[in-house]
């Protein structure tokens, strides 16, 4: 019998699954749990990271007011890991806000127009004042605009 020829021990089964290797050979079914185990980690952690930023997508893609704020939430429950902030996150990109800040703006600028209107003002009508400056050459309107702005 040669060295290379080894012999079994005699408690050794005579049979061996196809999945055991001999010493010094490659095993291939750990080669390929380690490709699978690297893929499916690298799967869950896109996965997770997709679902993650969902919120903020949602909000995004809906051109949302409330993004940042989305966005802050997001990150939020990324590092303190408190589910809480993703719940609400998702909930305010779901939801429409009013634009508050379009309608204070009109208000603000109605007020201003109220305000700007005096009672001593000559008694012309807003149609004759507009035929005179239409009537008025482009230079000359301009600088008779900026005086009324001037004096007002």
């Amino acid at each position: 019998m040669s060295a290379v020829s080894a012999s079994l021990h005699p408690a050794a089964s005579h049979h061996l699954p196809s999945f055991i290797t001999a010493p010094g050979e490659t095993d291939i079914l750990m080669v390929v749990m380690a490709v699978i185990l690297i893929l499916a980690v690298l799967g869950f952690g896109i996965l997770f990271l997709r679902l993650h930023t969902l919120p903020e997508r949602i909000a995004h893609r809906g051109h949302k007011l409330q993004f940042e704020i989305v966005a802050v939430l997001g990150l939020l429950a990324l590092f303190t890991h408190m589910h809480i902030f993703w719940v609400a996150g998702l909930l305010l990109a779901l939801i429409d806000l009013p634009d508050i800040g379009g309608w204070l703006n009109r208000i603000g600028t109605a007020v201003e127009k109220i305000a700007d209107t005096k009672p001593d003002r000559s008694e012309k009508s807003a149609e004759s004042t507009a035929a005179e400056e239409r009537s008025m050459p482009g230079p000359k309107r301009a600088s008779a605009k900026a005086k009324e702005l001037i004096h007002a």
